[in-house]
This record gives C-alpha cells, structure tokens and sequence, in this order.
C-alpha cells in the first residue's frame, strides 16, 4: 500500500464497483453501495450507509459528528439513498440521540460545492443545493425543493416540495409547497413555475395552485379559512394537497 492509497476501515462494507480515489478516509460502520465514485481526500467518518451511484467529490466531509452541544459520542447514523451529487467541500453530519438518531437524505439530489447538511435533518428526493447553502438541524427539507446560493435555514424548520428559496435569503419560519421565497426578511414571491413547467405540470396544474397561493396570500383570509377553501380546490385538483399538507405540518408557522 502507498502512502496515498486510502484509509478504508476493516468495519466498511464496499459494494462492487466502487472507486475510492487516494487519501481518503473511510471510517468505522461505513456502508458504501455499488458503482459509487469516491474521489481523493474526502472523509466519510462512521456509521454511514450511502446507497448506489452516488459520486462524491474532493474534500467533502461525510457522516461526521453533529455540531451539537446535546451530542456525546452516542451512535447515530448518516443514510443517504442513490444517485446523489456530493460536490466538492460538502458536509454531511449524522444525527443526534435527541433527535431520533438519524440524518436522512432521499435520491437524486445535488449538492453544490460547501453546501451543509446539519444532524436529524431529512431531505427528500430531487432536491437542489446551490452554493454554501445550509439547513440547521432537524430540518425537513420535501423533494423537488431548490435552496438557492448561501440560503439558510433556522433549525426546526420545513422547506416545502416543488418551493424555490432565493439566494442570501435567510429560513425563518416554513415555506409551504410550491411557493418561492426570497429576500432578508424572506417573503413570498409567488409559485415556483419555472420549476412546475420544468417537472411537466400541466397548464390546468399550475393554474390551480397559482389559484391556491391567491387564497393563502392574497384574498386576506386566515390559515384556517384558507385552507377550507384549498380543501374545496383539491376536490378537482390533487395537486393542491401537496399544498395543504405542507402548511398543515407546519409547527413553526409559515411564511405569509
């Protein structure tokens, strides 16, 4: 063995086909899946279990100790799904005891260069990182989501499926589906349709939930009357439940 060939645990599970480039290290509980590219200097700390055909980059930080005061080296866990993007300078931690001892992330997503990813969050499937951006722990984060350039979010928070967070815009409360939020203090700015057009939602689709975000935002109507009207909608259009469900989880507030 050189001295730059990786450092690979005795404890890890290697699936077939997988590339390890040289000085990484992989660490103890690690489970990697098939055809995963692993490029050099990146550091997938323990108790990891990353699926199949994800690729990740130089000098990302996986499954590493959460940044968390609450967390004393109990075992917890990093799982990430399939043909994920890891780009390069990523970090990735695992959860905490307190939070269910797991951080959870779907398939599909893509994960910009410095972007992070803190303990006990979940993310969906076919979410977008851009650039440094960074969620606090116990996150949810539901498919299709897009957080643009160095956008954060506070802890606790839920980040809608199909919704579309601005660059410098900071999370303070959640951000129901479909709705782009932008600027410092964030507001909305309308439905995510570039994105719906992108994922071939149907004109009738669209006009529907631009219909749903009138009556969450514009016609002067509490949450809950809102939503007994998105529930009159949703008769016809399915697609409102999505919208429905996320401003029904919401524990924080939404964004209005």
């Amino acid at each position: 063995m050189s001295a730059h060939s990786p450092l690979i645990d005795p404890t890890a599970k290697i699936g077939k086909d997988v590339t390890i480039g040289p000085w990484t290290v992989i660490g103890p509980e690690v489970e990697i899946g098939d055809g995963t590219e692993i490029s050099s200097h990146v550091v997938i700390k323990s108790h990891t279990r990353i699926g199949k055909n994800n690729r990740i980059f130089q000098f990302a930080s996986i499954g590493e100790d959460p940044s968390d005061k609450k967390y004393h080296g109990e075992v917890a866990w990093l799982e990430l799904g399939d043909n994920n993007i890891i780009r390069e300078g990523a970090t990735l931690h695992r959860g905490t005891e307190v939070g269910g001892g797991v951080t959870k992330i779907g398939s599909d997503n893509l994960f910009m260069p410095y972007t992070h990813v803190a303990h006990d969050c979940i993310v969906g499937n076919h979410t977008i990182f851009s650039n440094n951006a960074a969620i606090s722990g116990h996150v949810v984060v539901e498919d299709w989501a897009i957080l643009s350039g160095y956008a954060g979010v506070y802890q606790f928070l839920r980040i809608g499926a199909h919704s579309f967070v601005g660059g410098l815009t900071h999370i303070n409360m959640d951000v129901p589906a479909y709705v782009v939020v932008k600027g410092n203090p964030p507001l909305p700015k309308g439905i995510n349709i570039t994105g719906l057009e992108r994922r071939n939602f149907s004109r009738d689709a669209i006009k529907a939930i631009r219909q749903g975000y009138k009556l969450l935002y514009r016609k002067g109507l509490t949450v809950d009357e809102a939503l007994k009207e998105l529930d009159k909608l949703a008769v016809e259009h399915p697609e409102i439940h999505v919208l429905i469900h996320s401003v029904k989880a919401s524990q924080k507030g939404i964004i209005r």
